[in-house]
C-alpha cells in the first residue's frame, strides 16, 4: 500500500538531513502541514531545536493579500518558522528527496478566530463559547472556510492532492492547553449534547426543522443533568443519544448538522478542485458516524466518497476501531487511507505496524498515514522502516 507520513514544515525548514531521512522510512509521499492550529510540537532530531510552540491556528505560507482584503476573517501569518515561506521550503527539500508531497490543510479549528471573534465561534446549551470551534453554519465562517481550502491545498510544491482535516463540525472535545474536563465523565452521546450549537444561525437552522430553539435547549440541558450530578448514562452511539436526548429530537438536530456539514465539505472540495485543476487529489480526514465531531468529521459514507476523492480514518484503536470506521467504506471506489499513530509516547504502537497494516488492508484500506514522522523517536521511525520494508516486499 501507498504510504505517506506527516510532517511539519518546521521539521524540514533549517534541517538539511530530514527530507532524506523521510525518504529513508520507505515512505512514497509526504502530506505537509499547510495550515494548521495552534500546537507545542517537539523536533527531537532538528540540528538549530527541539521545541516548536506554533502560539494560534496559522497558514504556513504568506497568504495572499488580494484574497482577503478588506475581510474579517482571514488567515493569520505563522512567525515561528525562519523562512518567507515555510511550506514551499520544505515542500522543495521533500520533493528533491524523490518524496511526493500532498498538503494538509485544517480547516474548522481555530482558538484566535474565536477569541478575537466570539461570535464565530458554536455556542453551547449552556451559553458557553467554544473558541477553538467556528461554527460552519454562519455564512461568513462558511466562506472563510471555503476560501481557505482553496488557497492552502494548492500551494506552490504541493505535486498531487490535499487532506482536509476539521472540513465539519467542531465541538465539545478539544486538546486544550491544561485541560480540566475529566472531573465528570462524559460519554461519547453526553458529548454529541454538549456539541450542539445554539448560534442565531442554528437557531434558525433549527427552526426549519421544525423545532423551537429554546425548547431543544432546555431538552438538552434537563438530558445533560444527571451527568453533573455523576449518574450519566454510559450509552455510546446513536442510540445513547436518541436514549438521552429522544429519537424526534435527535434526528432533527442530526437532520440541521448532516445538511450544514455536506454542504460545506462539497464547497470546500469544489473550490480546491478549480483551484488546482483535474488530477488533484481531495481527501477527507473523516469518521463514518455522521453525528460525531473533530478533527476526523461525522460524514455519510457514500456521500463523501461521491463528493471527494477518498478519506482518512483514525486506526490506532486496535481491530475492533478498524473494523467500524474502515467497514463502511468496504467495496467503494477511491482512496482509504488508514491513519496510525506510530510514537509510542502518543499511544501509537509502530512495533505492530505490519501486523495492523495488514488487518486494514483485508477490511479494504489502500492506503497507509502515518502520524507523524517529525514527532517520533529514533526507535519508532526504525521500526516504521522495518515495517514499511517488510509490507514492501
Amino acid at each position: 500500500m501507498r504510504a505517506s507520513a506527516f510532517l511539519y514544515p518546521w521539521d524540514v525548514v533549517g534541517d538539511p538531513d530530514a527530507a532524506a531521512r523521510v525518504a529513508d522510512l520507505g515512505v512514497q509521499q509526504v502530506t505537509l502541514a499547510a495550515a494548521y492550529h495552534s500546537t507545542r510540537a517537539l523536533t527531537p532530531r532538528h540540528p538549530g531545536r527541539r521545541i516548536v510552540t506554533a502560539e494560534h491556528a496559522a497558514v504556513l505560507y504568506p497568504p495572499d493579500a488580494a484574497r482577503w482584503a478588506g475581510r474579517r476573517l482571514r488567515p493569520y501569518a505563522q512567525s515561528w518558522v525562519a523562512s518567507g515561506d515555510a511550506y514551499a521550503e520544505a515542500a522543495q527539500a521533500l520533493t528533491d528527496a524523490g518524496l511526493e508531497v500532498h498538503s494538509w490543510v485544517v480547516l474548522a479549528h481555530n482558538s484566535r478566530m474565536g477569541a478575537e471573534h466570539p461570535e464565530t465561534s458554536v455556542v453551547n446549551a449552556y451559553g458557553d463559547r467554544y473558541p477553538w470551534a467556528p461554527c460552519i453554519a454562519r455564512p461568513e465562517v462558511r466562506a472563510y472556510l471555503v476560501d481557505l481550502a482553496a488557497e492552502a491545498a494548492v500551494r506552490g510544491g504541493t505535486t498531487g492532492g490535499t487532506e482536509l482535516e476539521s472540513c465539519g463540525w467542531y465541538g465539545f472535545a478539544h486538546l486544550h492547553a491544561h485541560d480540566k474536563i475529566a472531573g465528570v465523565g462524559l460519554g461519547d452521546a453526553a458529548q454529541y449534547l454538549m456539541s450542539l450549537c445554539f448560534c442565531s444561525d442554528c437557531r434558525t437552522g433549527y427552526a426549519g426543522q421544525g423545532l423551537d430553539a429554546d425548547e431543544l435547549r432546555r431538552a438538552v440541558r434537563a438530558a445533560l443533568e444527571p451527568a453533573w450530578a455523576g449518574s450519566g448514562s454510559p450509552d455510546a452511539g446513536w442510540s445513547g443519544v436518541e436514549k438521552l436526548l429522544g429519537p424526534d429530537l435527535a434526528a432533527a438536530t442530526l437532520r440541521w448538522r448532516v445538511q450544514v456539514a455536506r454542504t460545506l465539505q462539497e464547497s470546500a472540495v469544489e473550490a480546491v478542485r478549480a483551484a488546482a485543476g483535474k488530477g488533484f487529489q481531495v481527501l477527507l480526514h473523516a469518521d463514518p458516524a455522521p453525528y460525531r465531531s473533530g478533527a476526523n468529521v461525522g460524514v455519510d459514507a457514500q456521500h463523501v466518497m461521491d463528493v471527494a476523492d477518498g478519506v482518512v480514518l483514525p486506526c490506532t484503536g486496535g481491530d475492533t476501531q478498524r473494523e467500524t470506521y474502515l467497514g463502511p467504506f468496504a467495496g467503494r471506489q477511491g482512496v482509504v487511507a488508514a491513519n496510525f499513530t506510530v510514537v509510542s509516547g502518543m499511544g501509537g504502537s509502530p512495533a505492530t505496524l505490519e501486523r495492523d497494516a495488514a488487518h486494514a488492508a483485508s477490511l479494504g484500506a489502500n492506503q497507509l498515514r502515518l502520524y507523524h514522522a517529525g514527532l517520533a523517536s529514533d526507535p519508532d521511525l526504525t521500526a516504521v522502516t522495518e515495517a514499511l520494508s517488510r509490507l514492501g516486499r
